[in-house]
C-alpha cells in the first residue's frame, strides 16, 4: 500500500475535501432550501440540481480534459468551486431561491470533475495495482462524512444568515485542494492518451463491458440519489430529528459508502466483479425496504448504512470494469 505513488495519495486528500461539498450540501441543501423554496415542494430541489448539473458536465469535464490536461482542469476546478460557493452565500443572503438553485447547479460541474479522481489514480499505477488505488482514494470520502457535516454546524451561526459562516470555511477547503493539486502529476498514459487515435464514441458503447460498467454505476447512483436527497428533509424538517440526529446518520452512511474500500480490493479478487455487483445491488433493494418499513431513527440509520454499502460495490465494481472498454 506504501509503494503506491504520489499521486494516489494527492488524489485521496483532494477527494475528501471535493467530496465534503457534496456532503455538505446533501446535508444542509434540502434545509435551505426549506426556507428559501416558495413552496416546501421544491425543498430539495438545490440537490436534485448538483444531480442534474453532474450529469451534463461529466463529458465536457472529460472533453477539456483531453485538452488541457487532467491536472489544469483539477486547479480550475478548485477556483471555478470558490466563485460558485460565494454565490451560494450571495444567495441565501438575499434569500433567492433560484440562484441558490442555479449555484448548486453549476456546482455539478466540480463533482463531476471530482469523479475523475479515480481514473487519474488509476492511470498512476499498474494494472495489478488498479482496485487498491481506486479504493484507497476512494476512502477520501470517510473524512468528507465528518469534514462536510462538521463545518456545516460548525459555522451555522458566524453571520446573522444561517450557513453563510458554514459556506466560507467550505470555500477554505478548495483553497487547501488547489494547494495540494499543485504538486499532481499527470501520468505518462494519460497523455499518450490524448496523443494517439481513439475509437468512436459509438464504438465503445456499443461493448458488453461499457454497458454493464455504466448501469452498474448509475443504478448504484441513481437510488443513492433518490434515498439519500430526501433524508435530511424527512428528519429534520417532517419528523423532526434534530441537526445532530440527522448528521450522525449522514455521517453514517458516507462511511459506508467509502470503508468498504479498505477491503474491496479483495472482494474483487474472491468474488469477482459481477458476484460484487449483484450483492450490491441486493444490498439497495434491503436498503429501500427498511425505509419503507418505518421512519424510526434506526431505521433511517440502517436503511443509509445499506444504501452507501450497495453503492460502493456498484460502484467499485463498475470503476474498474470501465477501463476495459477503451484503448485496451
Amino acid at each position: 500500500m506504501l509503494n503506491l505513488p504520489k499521486n494516489v495519495w494527492i488524489l485521496t486528500a483532494c477527494l475528501a475535501l471535493f467530496m465534503s461539498l457534496s456532503v455538505f450540501m446533501l446535508f444542509v441543501g434540502g434545509i435551505i432550501g426549506s426556507v428559501l423554496a416558495p413552496s416546501t415542494s421544491l425543498s430539495t430541489l438545490p440537490i436534485a440540481t448538483i444531480v442534474v448539473g453532474t450529469a451534463v458536465s461529466i463529458i465536457p469535464a472529460i472533453r477539456l480534459m483531453s485538452i488541457f490536461g487532467r491536472k489544469k482542469v483539477f486547479l480550475g476546478a478548485c477556483l471555478y468551486t470558490i466563485l460558485l460557493i460565494g454565490l451560494c452565500i450571495f444567495s441565501i443572503i438575499n434569500e433567492s431561491f433560484f440562484l441558490f438553485s442555479f449555484a448548486s447547479f453549476c456546482l455539478g460541474g466540480t463533482v463531476a470533475v471530482m469523479q475523475q479522481f479515480r481514473f487519474a489514480a488509476i492511470e498512476s499505477v499498474e494494472l495489478e495495482q488498479r482496485p487498491l488505488a481506486t479504493a484507497i482514494v476512494l476512502l477520501g470520502g470517510l473524512i468528507s462524512a465528518y469534514l462536510g457535516t462538521e463545518i456545516a454546524t460548525l459555522g451555522i451561526d458566524y453571520f446573522e444568515t444561517d450557513f453563510a459562516g458554514s459556506f466560507l470555511i467550505l470555500a477554505l477547503l478548495f483553497v487547501i485542494a488547489f494547494i495540494l493539486m499543485c504538486f499532481f502529476k499527470p501520468a505518462e498514459k494519460f497523455k499518450e492518451q490524448i496523443n494517439k487515435s481513439t475509437r468512436p464514441l459509438r464504438n465503445i458503447i456499443k461493448q458488453g463491458s461499457f454497458i454493464v460498467a455504466v448501469c452498474a454505476a448509475t443504478t448504484g447512483y441513481v437510488v443513492m440519489s433518490f434515498v439519500m436527497t430526501a433524508t435530511p428533509v424527512s428528519m429534520h424538517v417532517m419528523d423532526g430529528f434534530s441537526l445532530d440526529h440527522t448528521k450522525f446518520v449522514l455521517q453514517s452512511h458516507v462511511i459506508a459508502m467509502f470503508l468498504p474500500s479498505l477491503f474491496t480490493a479483495y472482494i474483487v479478487k474472491y468474488l469477482g466483479l459481477t458476484r460484487m455487483m449483484i450483492l450490491g445491488i441486493l444490498l439497495l433493494f434491503v436498503s429501500i425496504f427498511t425505509a419503507y418499513l418505518s421512519h424510526a431513527l434506526s431505521n433511517y440509520w440502517f436503511s443509509l448504512v445499506l444504501l452507501g454499502l450497495g453503492w460502493n460495490f456498484l460502484f467499485i465494481g463498475g470503476t474498474n470494469l470501465l477501463p476495459l472498454s477503451y484503448n485496451e
